[in-house]
């Protein structure tokens, strides 16, 4: 069994996984990674959280953001595997002689590896609302750590949407059009656009706050 075979992101060190990572094995590959960044986001906002000391009624949502966050870490960390595992199994279908076998795997494997990035590009989707409340209710002194917070979570986006697009592009492999694969899989193609906008959302809070963040860039 190599390193890759053996690591989790959730029973590993972070020396361990990352030398995985490393191996030309594609298990963990950059899906999996897209796990970790939606992993690292969600506790920074938790930290941020954590914190902020608020009052009256924000007390009570500060405590609702960290719950959340806390809970995304956990989960973020499981599709991190999940996805690793969905990879496996895409690179073992492509290894398979030619013929309808081959076909039918890749385009299972194909539909499996679209789903496992669409699940996590929609908790990164999710996770933007209370990550933009903590911009403009959190700890100012945090603010870096915000915008460190959404990096993390654009990067994770940005991962599962091509992740998503790339996995329905390789049902051509098993014999579709992209029209047909738009058909058969409307859900998982709808998804590409809206993770797209949510970048876009990303990027249009961090443009609103990064002077906060970096001052000196300013000068």
């Amino acid at each position: 069994m190599n390193d890759s075979e053996a690591v989790t992101t959730q029973g590993s060190s972070v020396e361990d996984w990352t030398r995985a990572l490393a191996e030309s094995v594609g298990s963990p590959g950059g899906g999996a990674g897209t796990g970790v960044m939606l992993a690292i986001a969600a506790s920074l906002t938790s930290m941020v959280a954590g914190y902020t000391d608020a009052q009256g009624q924000e007390r009570s949502e500060v405590a609702s953001v960290q719950s959340r966050a806390r809970s995304l870490r956990e989960t973020a960390l499981q599709l991190a595997d999940d996805d690793a595992a969905a990879s496996q199994a895409f690179g073992a279908a492509f290894r398979l002689e030619p013929g309808p076998e081959r076909e039918e795997a890749i385009h299972e494997a194909s539909v499996d590896a679209a789903k496992a990035s669409a699940v996590l590009g929609e908790r990164a989707i999710d996770a933007i609302g209370d990550l933009e409340w903590l911009a403009s209710n959190g700890n100012p002194a945090l603010i870096a750590d915000i915008v460190v917070a959404f990096g993390a979570l654009r990067a994770a986006l940005t991962g599962a949407r091509t992740n998503v697009s790339f996995d329905l592009a390789s049902l051509k492999s098993a014999g579709a059009t992209l029209e047909q694969v738009r058909e058969q899989h409307p859900e998982l193609w709808s998804t590409v656009q809206d993770l797209t906008v949510a970048v876009e959302r990303i990027d249009e809070i961090t443009s609103r706050i990064d002077h906060r963040a970096a001052p000196t860039d300013a000068v």
